[in-house]
């Protein structure tokens, strides 16, 4: 309770920085009347909503396939994403509304969910079979965007390209609206199955022992989780290394019992990527930086740090 009391602190504080700063800064006189105040007040809160949505989708993940390189965008979410996109952005369905890219990249990360789930049900849903099916259709997806990307016009190349780098310049209330109101449902959810996340992460024979029916916890579990990174690439792209790294930092902080780090992990999440979006605008005041490069800079060495730690201390 007190780790999160004081996340939420940060959180105010990040929230008050991100309206302040950026490519120019605001005095406290304009925060309630410049328009500027209003789209970066937006834009801070899609950076909360969408890291912590990440963050708890990449906990989920790791805990129902039992690998810990598992990340939101594991079951080819990302390259389904990636494809509806690039498809919207080259048919030209961006110039009639604003909605038809945030809209095919959910399509399709949603196509791509639905195969995996299909393929995986005769197997119960067993890790294994969720993996390999969730890296064949990446991989797949992942070829059907490198044509597309090859056919595109140079203008139109570079809209998805930024947009696979990951994009919080773009990120609408309304939609944020949305994935803000299924997040606080997937918290209750997840922490309604905390313990079940807890049997599903010792191994399915463990689980079925404990009382657990895996085959349908694991259908919920995936489909609740798979549903937050969707939302997350509809909203801003694709942000790498925040659903991987957070889970394993609040592992190492807090522990591993799912009942006492579900919200954390949300938190953890949100306010990273608040951070992250922060530096991006200050860092180079010309040209933003994308958010999904940042994360990948600052999550990877970390990343690497935590792995090396935790070799040294299994020797």
């Amino acid at each position: 309770m007190k780790r999160n009391l004081l996340l939420l602190i940060l959180f105010l504080l990040l929230f008050c920085a991100g309206v302040l700063l950026g490519s120019s800064a605001l005095t406290a006189d304009e925060i309630f009347s410049s328009p500027i105040a209003g789209l970066r007040a937006v834009r801070i809160l899609g950076a909360f909503v969408i890291g912590g949505s990440l963050a708890l989708s990449g906990l989920v993940f790791q805990a129902v396939l039992k690998n810990l390189l598992a990340e939101p965008f594991t079951l080819g979410i990302a390259g389904g994403s990636g494809v509806g996109a690039a498809l919207a952005i080259i048919l030209g369905l961006k110039a009639i509304t604003f909605f038809a890219v945030p809209f095919a990249a959910l399509l399709g990360a949603l196509t791509v969910l639905g195969i995996v789930l299909l393929i995986s049900r005769k197997s119960n849903f067993g890790s294994e079979s969720l993996l390999l099916s969730g890296v064949i259709a990446g991989t797949v997806c992942s070829n059907i965007l490198m044509y597309l990307l090859s056919a595109a016009e140079n203008d139109e190349l570079a809209n998805v390209t930024w947009w696979m780098l990951g994009d919080l310049q773009s990120v609408d209330l309304p939609l944020l609206s949305f994935q803000a109101v299924y997040a606080c449902f997937a918290l209750l959810l997840l922490q309604f199955f905390s313990n079940e996340i807890n049997a599903v992460s010792l191994g399915d024979e463990q689980a079925f022992y404990l009382g657990v029916n895996v085959k349908k916890m694991n259908f919920i579990l995936i489909v609740t989780a798979a549903l937050l990174s969707a939302g997350t690439v509809a909203l801003a792209g694709i942000i790498s290394f925040c659903g991987l790294i957070i889970p394993h930092i609040v592992r190492r902080l807090h522990g591993s019992d799912h009942r006492k780090i579900i919200l954390t992990t949300f938190l953890y999440g949100g306010c990273f990527l608040m951070l992250c979006d922060i530096i991006s605008r200050i860092i180079f005041a010309e040209r933003e930086l994308p958010i999904g490069v940042l994360t990948a800079l600052i999550g990877g060495p970390v990343f690497l740090i935590i792995l090396c730690r935790r070799n040294k201390y299994n020797a």
